[in-house]
């Protein structure tokens, strides 16, 4: 096979992948909490013809080798965990973390795992779970049946109103976790992440406390996905695919001409 062949076709590999991640992040622009991905590409191994400071002549050194590249491959998709915008929503149950950290949620089999998504909600017995799955927040925080409102303060504390009351009832304490290397946790869909080797173990503490993010009631954090890098990073990939069947191209008609003419 001509080599060209096959390192284009590496690149076709690569443009195709890199288009994947793009239009995963378009289709997620209005997803709150969604954190946008892009793909990282390496070159491949060369194969070596003439070794830069090889000896050429007496007393002399090639000043430049001749290598020969192999073409490229994506070897990830990284997680950018750019703040996203302040969608304003006066949900009590809408939280937004200002700033780096999770939320802790509750798998069913015990696991736990970490979200940016703040959109809760009440279950049939007053626990507040993902709007989505219903999985319960950690630290679990329950809500009386009779309370009037729900304050939750930018250091995570949660407290309500009860008829009879003056004074507001203290009912639970948001713990807010954040990660050395947040980019190597392993997203699982609904807008949830788990911890790797890669990440390191969750660091636990109180918002706004010790480098942790502010809670922000009734507001949540949009995806932070910009469509218009995004349609141009869309652009820029499709070129860069056609350049490498533009070659597939030519080097199958230098072929042709070879097996015409000679």
């Amino acid at each position: 096979m001509h080599p060209a062949l096959w390192i284009s076709k590496t690149g076709l590999d690569a443009q195709q992948t890199d288009i994947s991640v793009i239009s995963n992040n378009v289709a997620n622009a209005s997803t709150v909490g969604y954190k946008k991905g892009r793909a990282v590409f390496e070159d491949l191994l060369y194969q070596t013809v003439n070794q830069a400071g090889g000896v050429s002549a007496a007393n002399t050194r090639l000043p430049n080798g001749l290598e020969l590249g192999a073409g490229t491959k994506v070897v990830s998709t990284q997680k950018i965990f750019s703040q996203g915008n302040m969608l304003t929503t006066d949900n009590s149950l809408d939280l937004m973390i200002e700033g780096p950290g999770f939320f802790e949620i509750q798998m069913p089999d015990g696991t736990t795992a970490y979200t940016r998504n703040g959109q809760f909600t009440l279950d049939d017995t007053g626990q507040m779970v993902t709007s989505g799955e219903g999985y319960v927040l950690q630290p679990a925080i329950n809500i009386p049946d009779n309370a009037t409102s729900i304050t939750v303060s930018s250091e995570g504390e949660v407290s309500v109103k009860t008829p009879g009351n003056a004074q507001e009832q203290v009912v639970g304490q948001l713990t807010v976790s954040d990660f050395i290397n947040p980019s190597g946790l392993d997203p699982i869909g609904q807008n949830l992440y788990l911890e790797t080797g890669a990440s390191g173990a969750p660091v636990q503490g109180t918002a706004s406390v010790d480098g942790m993010g502010s809670i922000r009631q009734g507001a949540l954090e949009t995806s932070n996905v910009n469509v218009t890098e995004e349609l141009v990073n869309l652009i820029e990939s499709q070129r860069v695919y056609e350049m490498n069947s533009k070659v597939i191209s030519a080097v199958d008609q230098m072929l042709a001409y070879v097996n015409q003419n000679l």
